[in-house]
């Protein structure tokens, strides 16, 4: 049984920054894909980032330039640094990770951006 254990939210002033982190345990094999998730109140979940196990990365439009994932391939771990924050990033952020064949999901992580 793969599971996701997310670490790293809280809440940050505008401007500022957060590190969260997603490791993986329960397998010995590399994960394909790997990534975070997003739900605001009131809105649907929203894919922020990925990244596939040959490095390849995706951003949502709102938050290129300001956040970066990264990944430990082989710890099987993610991270989603963000920077430059707004108070619309406020959310639970969950980890994620999925093939063909499975879909894995973390207990979410709530970062609040407010003054």
């Amino acid at each position: 049984q793969v599971q996701l254990v997310e670490s790293g939210g809280g809440l940050v002033q505008p401007g500022g920054s957060l590190r969260l982190s997603c490791a993986a345990s329960g397998t010995l094999l590399k994960l394909y894909a790997m990534g975070w998730y997003r739900q605001a109140p009131g809105k649907q979940r929203e894919l922020v980032a990925s990244t596939i196990s040959d490095g390849t990365t995706n951003y949502a439009d709102s938050v290129k330039g300001r956040f970066t994932i990264s990944r430990d391939g082989a710890k099987n771990t993610v991270y989603l640094q963000m920077n430059s924050l707004k108070p619309e990033d406020t959310a639970v952020y969950y980890c994620s990770s999925w093939s063909s064949t499975y879909n894995y999901w973390g207990q979410g992580t709530q970062v609040t951006v407010s003054s």
